[in-house]
């Protein structure tokens, strides 16, 4: 039975509905260097700020200017990155089929259910064939179209806007990162992160039974 306390439901895509890309680019680098790789490659990602990755993901850059900038300040830092895993990048994420049939359940009791990514432009026609996307949610808000990337709290609003025009303290947020989390959060959303798909399931329905 739907919950009386919440109206909707948006999901991350990667980390959530598949698994997370961020293992696979940490494999760019060295494995003592992945830290260093990861913060070099995608910025400080708990903060929305000018780095470029950032700026890809809002559409402003391109995935060619984002390889020759990062190229540029790894090798004056002296860090070797394999840049041949960024073309098998889609190809190593496995989707979660138990998030499928979540969102499908939700959608059957009632609930608004949307997608807010953050994503390129340049894969844009690629990741949405890993799931069924267009089936599983109403409303899709991909960053690199929207000129807005998590965490910033505008996202999310636009995302509840689309979906009618949920109140944020009527919806729930499931993301694997920290920051985005927390932006879900600061936008008036509930939020849970996602670190096993079964147990962020469980922590779901818990809360949409409160």
């Amino acid at each position: 039975m739907r919950s009386t306390r919440f109206d909707a439901v948006l999901f991350d895509f990667s980390g959530v509905m598949v698994s997370s890309a961020f293992d696979a680019l940490a494999r760019l680098g060295a494995a003592s260097e992945r830290e260093r790789t990861l913060e070099l490659l995608l910025g400080p990602y708990h903060q929305d700020t000018d780095h470029p990755w950032h700026r890809v993901e809002r559409g402003e850059l391109s995935i060619e200017a984002w390889l020759t900038e990062v190229s540029v300040t790894a090798t004056s830092e002296g860090i070797e990155i394999d840049w041949s895993v960024l073309g098998s990048l889609l190809g190593n994420l496995e989707p979660f089929p138990q998030m499928e049939a979540e969102a499908r359940r939700l959608r059957h009791e009632g609930y608004r259910v949307g997608l807010v990514t953050n994503n390129v432009k340049e894969g844009s026609a690629a990741w949405r064939t890993l799931v069924p996307v267009e089936e599983l949610f109403e409303v899709v808000v991909d960053s690199s179209e929207v000129g807005m990337r998590k965490p910033d709290p505008r996202i999310y609003r636009l995302a509840l806007e689309r979906l009618g025009g949920v109140a944020p303290e009527r919806a729930v947020f499931l993301d694997d990162a920290p920051g985005n989390v927390a932006g879900a959060e600061a936008a008036g959303m509930a939020a849970i992160l996602v670190a096993d798909p079964d147990d962020a399931i469980e922590e779901l329905h818990r809360l949409l039974a409160t």
